[in-house]
Order: structure tokens, then sequence, then C-alpha cells
């Protein structure tokens, strides 16, 4: 089926099968008066609100095998999703990302399974929920939006909203990483860089919410990034056979995608397409950037702006964040822990596994593997556990090692040094 073709399929599944929103919810007080299709912040108790659905509906109206059938991409999963209408769904030839298991960087019996999000649009999982959301913003006549950004969300917001037709303007830290900032202009927005953290740019763009009249991006302050990033808990159980792995380990910041996938879980129990068997989630940080690990480890809800965070897996650089709560719940609910990574260990476990299993991880991505191995170490995780490492987005996009072996052609050739 070509591209063309399966997205006019996906316009046609959203025209024929209506929304199954009901309401939104306040995530800390349960607050449940937030209506359905109109423009929402963050709630009255300043936390993130969440997306509900009519349940009964999607499991009367559904099936697994139906959903099975469709074209593969997260916008497939149409009756768990907030858009309404289908004309203002935006999509840029998403797939369903592979499951890559790793055979030649871990101990023989370990079965450790890498989720490659790189294969997405603009080369993360940020195409996920930025995608979501923008094409929520234009169902709601949003047309300018903002966002503080290490750097892959501002790409694919970028990349999605030019193709909305949308306005979308970056923050990023003036050490993000070139590629990200010359990607981000290059595919529509306005980009600029401030000398500072991301925390940084979201008070430049929360100041800038009534002067300049755009829609604030922050991660969790608008309620629909949350919604295209559960599709990673909907796309893995599938790929699993309605079935979960037992610990999924995430590089985490600001948790979107974190908390995500528990929504994505307890919905899929809800209309009965999965049990309630559920994986340990294991929160990863840097060393030099972990207020959830600090908070996890303190018995705490809410965690501690990290004083002079640093690291250079940048999408994990975030010293606060909103959705605290919502993670360290998640993390207890489910058996789990939060776990911080040595830094040099970080880009060692890139190495490694690019080396022998050919797999180019993102530094955030390879925090995952590092952990891994630091859990099976003490205990945390057996070797008999089926173990699901993110990846978030393809390697390509950071700074590799250099590397140098010219050979002279004008020379003799010692092809000894070949063998």
């Amino acid at each position: 089926m070509s591209k063309k073709l399966e997205f006019e399929q996906t316009i046609s599944l959203y025209n024929d099968k209506p929304s199954c929103v009901s309401h939104l919810e306040c995530s800390i007080t349960g607050k449940n008066d937030y209506e359905a299709g109109k423009i929402h912040g963050l709630s009255e108790a300043g936390r993130p609100l969440l997306v509900r659905y009519n349940l009964d509906t999607i499991k009367n109206n559904v099936t697994r095998e139906e959903i099975e059938a469709r074209p593969g991409g997260f916008w497939k999963y149409r009756e768990f999703l907030p858009v309404e209408n289908g004309e203002n769904v935006i999509s840029l030839g998403e797939v369903m990302t592979p499951l890559i298991p790793l055979k030649h960087s871990v101990p023989n019996g370990c079965d450790i399974i890498v989720k490659d999000e790189g294969r997405l649009p603009t080369g993360s999982f940020k195409a996920r929920g930025l995608g979501v959301a923008a094409a929520m913003s234009k169902e709601l006549g949003q047309t300018h939006l903002a966002i503080p950004t290490n750097g892959n969300a501002g790409a694919a917001l970028a990349a999605y909203a030019s193709f909305g037709g949308l306005k979308a303007t970056a923050f990023c830290p003036d050490d993000t990483p070139l590629v990200n900032i010359r990607e981000i202009r290059l595919q529509g927005a306005d980009v600029f860089t401030v000398n500072g953290l991301v925390s940084d740019c979201i008070k430049i763009v929360q100041e800038g919410n009534d002067k300049v009249g755009w829609t604030d991006y922050t991660t969790l302050k608008e309620p629909y990034r949350i919604e295209g990033k559960k599709t990673m808990g909907l796309e893995l159980a599938e790929q699993f056979g309605w079935e979960l792995p037992d610990v999924i380990f995430y590089p985490t910041g600001g948790g979107t995608g974190f908390i995500g996938m528990w929504k994505a879980f307890d919905e899929l129990e809800s209309v009965g397409w999965i049990g309630s068997k559920r994986p340990k989630m294991v929160a990863v940080q840097a060393a030099n950037c972990a207020p959830i690990v600090k908070a996890y480890e303190d018995g705490v809800e809410h965690a501690t702006f990290w004083e002079n965070a640093y690291t250079e897996a940048w999408g994990i650089r975030v010293p606060a964040a909103i959705g605290d709560f919502l993670m360290i719940r998640t993390i207890r609910e489910s058996g789990g822990f939060a776990i911080a990574v040595d830094e040099e260990d970080i880009f060692k476990c890139r190495d490694k596994v690019s080396r022998k299993d050919g797999l180019l991880l993102c530094p955030e991505g390879a925090t995952t593997f590092a952990a891994w191995q630091m859990a099976l170490k003490s205990g945390q995780v057996s070797s008999s556990d089926k173990v699901l490492l993110f990846n978030t987005a393809t390697g390509l996009k950071y700074p590799m090692p250099e590397t140098n072996q010219p050979l002279d052609k004008n020379q003799p050739i010692d092809y000894s040094r070949f063998k």
C-alpha cells in the first residue's frame, strides 16, 4: 500500500470512527469536569490534565484484530486518541517501531529487546507526542506553538507544525547539539538558543504566554502530548501479542512517555485486551541530573530542582518535571525503581552495543543499557526477565567519536594490517 493511500485510509478511519473522549481530569485532585474539545492547559491545581475515554464504547466497538489489521504507525490507535476530525490528523509517514533483540552485547540467556524509536519521523519518539498535540492544536484553532526543548522535541514540533500549517517557535539551551538546532530551523520553526538550561527556556515560554499569545508546549502543560506518547505502550502490547515484558527501562526527563505508557496499560486492561500483569517500570536518569531518582530514594512524590544539571544525554537533562509525582507513583505501583547511571558508562554502553550488535543507540537510549547492567549486577532484575529497553532517538543525531585511518593509494599497501 502506498503511503498516500495509507494516509487516506487513516483519514477515512478517523471520519468513520467518532472520538471516544469523554472528559479531562486533574492528575492530582481527580477533578473531572474539564470539557473535551476545549482548550486546556494545566488544571486549576496547577497540575497536568489527563484525557479520559469512554472505554466501554471502545470495548464494544473495536477489537484487537481490527487494530492489528490497520496500517502501522501510531494513528492506527484512533479510538485511544483525542483528535475528532480526520482532516486535522498530521502524518509524516509514521511506522510501528521495531523490536530488536540484542545478541552479542549481553550474556547468554538474557532476553533483552530494544524498541527503536529512532525510526520515526524526525528520528525520535518525540514524533508521537508532538504529532498528536499539533493535530489537536490544529483542531482547536491554535496557530502559534512555543516549546522549550533540548532538541528532539523542537525538531518534531517544527516538522508537524509545518505540515499542519501552524507556526512554531523553539527555545533551546545554547549547548544543544547543532544538528538539532539546525534541524528545527530547516523544518520551519523559529529557533533561539538560550544561555541556560531547559528550565530557563521554560521560563521564557511561560512569560511569553500572555505577551505573545502562543500555546505553551512545555512538557505536560498541554494535555495531548501524553496521548501521543502513550502509543508506545499500545504498540508494544500489540507487538508482544497483547502480553507485556517483565521490565521496561526508560530514559526519564519530563517523563511524558513513562506516564503515558502506564496510562495505556490501564486503558488496555479496561477494554479487556490485556490482563492485570504489569512490567516493572524503571526510570533511568544520568547521575548528574537525577531528581526523580533522588525523590524515589527519599520516599517522596515531588522532586526538588536539580542544581547544575549536566549530561550529554541531552534529552534527560531536565532538572525539574511538573509530572514528577506521576512518575513516582508509576514506579511504585509497578514495583519498579529509579536508577542513575554515570556519564562515562553511558558512552561505554553506546559504543559496546553499536560495535557488537550494530545498533547505534542515542545517549539517552544507552542509559537504559547501562542501567540494566547495573540492575542485573545488584539483583534488581534477573537474567531470566524479559526486558525492554527504549532507544528514544537515532544515534545519528548525536556527536560520535572521531576516527581517522588514512590510506595512501600512492604508497605500497601492507595488506597484513587488514587480517
